[in-house]
């Protein structure tokens, strides 16, 4: 059946993506319901990886495999993300969308290609006809996604119930993993798509290679437009001024779980270079806390500055 559209049903999933989040876009912009954006993006993962299995009806192990592990790990976020925004009420990141049908509209398309692109590993996998036996690759594959589906699972657990704890209220979450990363959860999530595209190279050839394309734009997202930097403005606008949360950020990687001895010993350039510490994460901290952050370590002997 998707043959009749594209032999790798890139067109297919195009046009179902499309229509899965068009919909659920004229459910946000009639209602002004958006709590359930987040499950829409992560279920239509889902919906990508069972359908292109069904259509080519080959069913091989590393098909399955890997259709298995996209189904585990968009319940799991959908589950836990629909949850979550029912219990603390209104996602504020469409604050300013409610009544902008245009931006609403822009972030739909962009969630749209976002789940689109991710998808292209399991979605040429899943198409191919190839299926060369097992590959030192594929278990790589397997073991990334499980070690980035733990991170993140137990990422998003910790600061749940760390966010539900009265006593935690208006702090920055900094227990369990939290404690080795500022972002471990966008760790996790980078690391088990690696991991899929990992496991689906041994049955790429030529042109079938820009899926790293998938991977590969979810950590610029992440990295640099609606992920980490989101997410530093806000923590650096409330607790900018708190000499704890200052010394907690020099000492925590951004990302990669690191021990704060560690990475809070490492040289700024070092950290910039090579584990993701970029000076626009810190542009919004207060004067106050930019000039403490900066004598503390922020600002490296190369020039490097926060901004």
């Amino acid at each position: 059946m998707g043959t009749v559209i594209d032999s790798h049903f890139l067109g297919l999933t195009a046009i179902v993506t499309v229509g899965y989040q068009f919909l659920f876009f004229i459910v946000t912009a009639l209602l002004k319901f958006d709590k359930v954006t987040d499950f829409a993006g992560s279920t239509n993962f889902v919906i990508i990886a069972i359908l292109t299995l069904i259509l080519k009806g080959t069913w091989n192990f590393r098909q399955i495999v890997l259709t298995l592990l996209v189904f585990i790990w968009g319940l799991r976020l959908g589950l836990f993300l629909l949850m979550r925004i029912l219990q603390w009420g209104e996602d504020r990141r469409f604050d300013e969308m409610r009544s902008n049908l245009g931006k609403l509209a822009i972030f739909w398309i962009f969630q749209a290609v976002w789940v689109w692109t991710v998808s292209l590993p399991v979605t040429v996998v899943n198409s191919s006809s190839r299926n060369p036996s097992l590959q030192a690759a594929d278990i790589v594959g397997w073991i990334m996604w499980s070690v980035g589906f733990l991170i993140e699972a137990t990422a998003d657990q910790q600061k749940l119930v760390f966010k539900n704890s009265p006593e935690n209220r208006g702090r920055w979450c900094n227990v369990g993993i939290w404690k080795y990363s500022r972002h471990p959860n966008y760790f996790g999530e980078i690391l088990l798509w690696w991991g899929i595209f990992v496991a689906s190279t041994p049955v790429l050839e030529g042109a079938e290679w820009l899926v790293i394309l998938g991977p590969f734009f979810l950590t610029l997202l992440l990295l640099f437009i609606s992920g980490i930097p989101l997410l530093e403005v806000s923590a650096d606008k409330k607790f900018g001024n708190v000499a704890e949360y200052r010394l907690y950020k020099r000492r925590t990687s951004p990302l990669i779980l690191l021990p704060p001895a560690v990475y809070g010993n490492l040289p700024f350039w070092f950290k910039a270079s090579f584990l993701f510490e970029f000076p626009f994460y810190s542009r919004s901290l207060p004067q106050e806390g930019l000039n403490w952050y900066r004598a503390s370590g922020g600002e490296s002997s190369s020039g490097l500055k926060m901004h």
